[in-house]
């Protein structure tokens, strides 16, 4: 793969990747997630987000939206624990209204007071609407008791009482010490000139006044716990894990195909296997990792019938312990990769998804993603890798667990 890079004299990098599609994929990464709120914000980042959509210097909340869904575009976006990411599927022949509009929304929003009053309620819903999902909820409050109270473990929509609190003078702060051009990435696929983009890029965002570099703070090491919460739902849900690699340690190749073999989205995962063909005690379960900027965290989640949470939890410990103890087979780690692999190739045929992944992989730490290296990186594992991370990390004194019961 061929990207294209540049930096505007605002700040603004800028990355694409060229295709024959007709279809453009673009959008801004902005570095501004949950780990970026001060005590007392939790959720504000992502009300920015929705706010961000409200209203500009130029356009009105509805022109905002007519002006891409009119032409048949879409335009989306989501908040994550260290950035946000506004984004437009569209025509090639409308392209530079896409960029027009993502660039006037994210630098030069106005967060009107009316606005905001009128969106907490809509984000309050969400956060109900969330709050009634415990298969979901767990994984946020898994993450806070991971991260010790730290910003990364912040539930990413807030709650109720927090949202009703904020007013535009709290969005126009948060936005205007992180929405800044030099703080974001530009990014788009599809079959555009990348002179074009730089023209029109250069016609339409902002200019920057140089900034002091902005660094969030790395949360501190828990100890490890085991925590009930009685939440009164017929099924119980687990989780169970510790923290794991940054996104720029080595080590993380291994645990990716570590965390494949083990929950991966595969129906032949080793805890699907146990836990609910052989033994038929769930629904689902799954096995996740995470690497943020200079940490990182995995995880095992299930959800099972009340009685049948200690001997689930006792599967599992006998999957982590044959991963650390027993090193793979040469046709099982062939298997592994090879699997692996061919998720992979179908994940980067998801055209929208694969521009948002590099642009965030480019955010944050100035990379291109490149499926051939990750093949290679895959490609060279060893079985001892395996071995030796499994040992680090699946420890069950250096574990926490989460239960909702």
């Amino acid at each position: 793969m061929f990207y294209n890079t540049a930096t505007l004299a605002n700040g603004l990098r800028v990355i694409h990747l060229p295709s024959s599609s007709p279809v453009i994929y673009c959008g801004i990464g902005v570095k501004a997630g949950t780990r970026h709120e001060d005590k007392g914000q939790e959720g504000l980042a992502h009300f920015c987000e929705h706010l961000t959509f409200k209203g500009t210097q130029r356009r009105t909340a509805m022109r905002i939206i007519n002006e891409i869904e009119g032409v048949g575009g879409e335009m989306n976006a989501f908040t994550n624990k260290e950035d946000t990411v506004f984004y437009c599927a569209i025509g090639r022949d409308h392209f530079r209204r896409a960029v027009d509009v993502l660039c006037d929304i994210v630098f030069c929003s106005t967060y009107p007071q009316q606005e905001v009053e009128k969106e907490r309620e809509v984000v309050c819903d969400e956060i109900e609407s969330y709050e009634d999902t415990p298969a979901e909820l767990i994984y946020d409050e898994f993450e806070n008791l991971l991260f010790d109270g730290h910003p990364l473990g912040h539930n990413i929509l807030g709650t109720a009482a927090q949202v009703r609190r904020y007013d535009s003078t709290d969005v126009h702060q948060f936005t205007s010490r992180w929405y800044r051009p030099e703080n974001c990435v530009f990014f788009a696929s599809g079959d555009i000139s990348f002179k074009q983009l730089m023209r029109q890029l250069e016609k339409v965002s902002k200019a920057s006044s140089p900034s002091t570099p902005l660094t969030p703070s790395a949360p501190s090491t828990p100890s490890p716990a085991t925590v009930f919460r009685h939440r009164g739902t017929h099924q119980a849900h687990v989780m169970m894990g510790g923290r794991a690699f940054a996104a720029t340690d080595n080590r993380r190749w291994a645990l990716y195909l570590l965390n494949n073999i083990l929950g991966g989205p595969g129906l032949n995962s080793r805890l699907n296997l146990s836990l609910r063909e052989r033994h038929g005690l769930v629904y689902a379960v799954e096995s996740s990792m995470v690497c943020y900027a200079d940490t990182g965290l995995w995880s095992i989640y299930f959800g099972c019938d009340p009685h049948d949470v200690g001997r689930c939890q006792k599967l599992a410990n006998h999957e982590l312990t044959r991963l650390a103890e027993r090193p793979l087979s040469t046709v099982q780690l062939a298997s592994a990769k090879r699997q692996l692999q061919g998720q992979l190739v179908i994940a980067c045929d998801n055209r929208e998804q694969f521009a948002i992944d590099f642009a965030k992989n480019y955010l944050h730490i100035g990379k291109e993603r490149d499926l051939n290296d990750i093949v290679s990186h895959i490609e060279q594992l060893s079985a001892a890798d395996l071995q030796q991370v499994a040992a680090e990390l699946f420890d069950a004194s250096r574990r926490m667990t989460l239960v909702y019961d």
